[in-house]
């Protein structure tokens, strides 16, 4: 691993500091406390592979990633981590990584994840939810998503509910950009799915209308989606995360827009 050392952007709350719950007690939002955003152009304190070649996966995975697994659903700026849990035990066979670029919060997932893996092995979980195949990186993926996924090694990338950058001066930090674009059809493999969702329509509209505007990427309908078994995936980007949980309590809107990574022929 190399390490870039940089000015950390957290700024952790005192309680942070006190022990969290450990074993199968599930650890509590407040000791984690954290501003709602970080700017992913500051610069931060930040471990990260040299290529994915170089990730060791069986520290994240270690009984899933011996047998030569890898990550096939990413979830980019994963808070609190709702979408791995509610996916975990739907897919259990498939890796699954959370990237989340403030420090208290991936560290309430990676304990979050922990205390679930112990509460399985207490319980002698035989139905899927043993949380295995569930991880998280402290990550910023606008700058290092291809050091952590090869070329095709995903089947599936989120982006739920994220930072919607209002000011037109800072629409370059919105995590959907041309320039990104790229890297996310480089490490989808064709057929493979971009899931976005928000409750601001103008960032809807960005994302879609940047997504429609990429060559290697096509609209797909929630009900095509469906039709492919792919609706309990659908299902966990509408209510599993905290932020669509909160716009359901308050009655706000959802705008949903997935993209099929497609296949170029080469010429």
């Amino acid at each position: 691993m190399t390490k870039r050392k940089r000015q950390d952007a957290a700024v952790p709350d005192a309680a942070a500091q006190q022990q969290p719950p450990t074993n199968s007690n599930l650890p509590q939002k407040r000791f984690y406390r954290q501003r709602a955003h970080a700017n992913p152009f500051s610069d931060h304190n930040l471990e990260y592979p040299h290529s994915p070649g170089h990730c060791d996966w069986t520290v994240h995975y270690p009984k899933l990633a011996p047998s030569g697994k890898v990550p096939e659903f990413a979830d980019v700026g994963c808070g609190f981590g709702g979408l791995l849990i509610a996916l975990a035990p739907l897919y259990p066979d498939t890796l699954m990584l959370g990237l989340e670029i403030r420090v208290q919060v991936s560290q309430y997932v990676q304990d979050r994840i922990e205390a679930l893996r112990v509460t399985a092995a207490e319980q002698n979980a035989d139905d899927g939810a043993h949380y295995q195949n569930v991880s998280i990186v402290r990550a910023n993926a606008m700058k290092f998503l291809p050091n952590y996924f090869g070329k095709h090694s995903l089947s599936a990338l989120f982006f739920l509910f994220p930072d919607p950058h209002f000011k037109a001066r800072k629409h370059k930090a919105r995590i959907i950009s041309p320039t990104l674009l790229a890297e996310y059809a480089y490490v989808l493999r064709p057929g493979g799915i971009v899931y976005t969702i928000t409750d601001v329509k103008d960032l809807h509209e960005w994302m879609k209308s940047h997504l429609e505007s990429f060559p290697m990427f096509e609209p797909v309908t929630e009900d095509d989606l469906r039709a492919e078994g792919k609706g309990p995936i659908v299902d966990a980007v509408y209510n599993s995360t905290e932020e669509g949980k909160k716009v359901e309590r308050n009655k706000g809107d959802k705008w949903l827009a997935c993209f099929r990574r497609i296949e170029v022929p080469r010429v």
